[in-house]
């Protein structure tokens, strides 16, 4: 007879061998995150991270290329475009979120002066968006996964409403441009470095191919 124990190695779908299930994997749960801020603003960021609501995760999509040919419509991929980042963040008591907020929307352009930034690197800042196991205290959180995401500004800034009627927290809603992202480790997903496939094999030359 099986143990309890035993039992839960069936809980998943089948394998092709009788008694070769091994279990569902643990799945990557949303709540367990935090966000990082590198060159955002002036000064520490921390608070920063303390308050995220919640973040989006990078999303990524291919322009279409259409050839058409004699009786049929090929498509390949074309250049890609990553999608901007959302989060929300909690503005507290003592002003720390927006000043950091207002400070980074200064960089970009100084809205006084009406003088704006004169290169990218002076006002871009890096995002690390970290899914973690659940430590805490103690007992240190390991990072499972990070999403590491440059070039990153402010494309749009909302502090959002207030309202009598209603007992929320205020918020501050941001949307982040960025060039590029890469999971971390490289070993990980995107980023990761298997070579140019060229006529279905990983080599680094350069040649010519079939569409």
């Amino acid at each position: 007879m099986a143990t309890a124990s035993q039992s839960l190695f069936n809980m998943t779908v089948a394998s092709d061998n009788a008694g070769g299930n091994q279990g569902l994997l643990m799945p990557k749960l949303q709540y367990r995150f935090r966000v990082n801020f590198l060159n955002f603003g002036v000064g520490q960021t921390i608070e920063l991270t303390k308050q995220v609501v919640d973040i989006t995760r990078p999303q990524v999509s291919f322009g279409e290329i259409t050839i058409p040919v004699y009786n049929s419509t090929l498509y390949l991929a074309g250049r890609h475009e990553w999608q901007a980042l959302t989060v929300n963040v909690r503005d507290d008591a003592q002003g720390q979120v927006s000043r950091l907020v207002g400070q980074q929307l200064q960089k970009q352009l100084d809205f006084v002066e009406q003088a704006s930034a004169a290169t990218g690197q002076d006002y871009k800042f890096q995002t690390n968006i970290e899914i973690l196991d659940g430590g805490n205290g103690t007992a240190a959180p390991v990072v499972l996964e990070t999403w590491e995401c440059y070039g990153c500004f402010l494309q749009q800034a909302n502090y959002n409403n207030l309202n009598y009627g209603t007992n929320e927290v205020v918020q501050i809603a941001m949307t982040i441009r960025y060039d590029n992202a890469v999971q971390s480790p490289l070993s990980s997903g995107v980023g990761t470095n298997i070579g140019r496939v060229l006529g279905g094999s990983i080599v680094t030359g350069i040649g010519s191919g079939q569409a």
